[in-house]
């Protein structure tokens, strides 16, 4: 079994490779110092679990796991935290298991063997929601790239669009397509984006001037835009109304 060590602390993770050394069957292919780092080597590397940190600098080890629910086949997460108060939300991300520091390795050894059982054809369950769980916004969108997650950062993001069963993102550093709905999005991240139409939000940062077309048709002008785009009239008052607060 491939194991991925995540811990923005080298000390962390060189303790957990040490417990590991000369396990029959366990290989520690990688590490990582943050969450962002954990879910662009996992798919590289193949990883079957990932142990991780909860509280790390870029991306937590929470939003990390939820991204890495997006791979196929999808690496068994063990969290290895210094606290107990994100025992909720890691199962909500869907974690085998949940080790508090110090890990004993007689409990990571237990997590090993729950991590190589999630490898059966009776996969792991997908990330829950849980009634009364907060709601945690992302940091990062993932977009799916030959089997492995290219993660996009919120901030870069300049519009979304949507198209038939995808969203498209226009971002700083190009576009790409996210399996998501374009309404998840908005309810996810409101005070991030304002809908121009029923089929796209743009960031708030984005708007340079709403302008009215000799049609009477309204468009916004983007700081990042190639060209203006359609306002429709059901969203004009309301965006005008929201534009003003910015």
């Amino acid at each position: 079994m491939k194991i991925l060590i995540v811990d923005d602390e080298q000390p962390a993770r060189q303790r957990l490779a040490a417990m590991l050394a000369g396990l029959d069957d366990i290989v520690v292919v990688g590490e990582a110092a943050n969450g962002r780092e954990a879910v662009e080597k996992a798919g590289a590397l193949a990883a079957d679990a990932v142990l991780m940190d909860i509280a790390m600098p870029v991306m937590d080890g929470l939003e990390a796991a939820r991204h890495l629910a997006r791979l196929e086949p999808r690496p068994a997460v063990i969290f290895c935290t210094a606290y107990d108060e994100h025992a909720l939300a890691a199962f909500e991300a869907a974690a085998v298991d949940y080790l508090v520091k110090p890990v004993r390795q007689e409990r990571l050894l237990e997590a090993l063997e729950r991590a190589r059982r999630s490898r059966t054809p009776t996969a792991p369950p997908a990330p829950a929601e849980i009634p009364g769980a907060p709601h945690r916004q992302r940091s990062h969108l993932a977009a799916r790239m030959r089997g492995n997650l290219r993660l996009i950062p919120i901030e870069d993001v300049h519009y979304l669009l949507a198209e038939e069963k995808y969203v498209l993102v226009h971002h700083a550093r190009g576009e790409d397509l996210i399996e998501e709905s374009l309404k998840s999005l908005e309810q996810e991240f409101s005070d991030r984006f304002q809908r121009i139409h029923r089929n796209c939000l743009v960031a708030n940062d984005e708007f340079l001037e709403l302008k009215r077309m000799p049609d009477g048709q309204v468009h916004a002008i983007l700081r990042h835009g190639k060209m203006p785009l359609e306002v429709s009239r059901r969203c004009l008052p309301t965006l005008r109304e929201r534009l003003k607060h910015l």
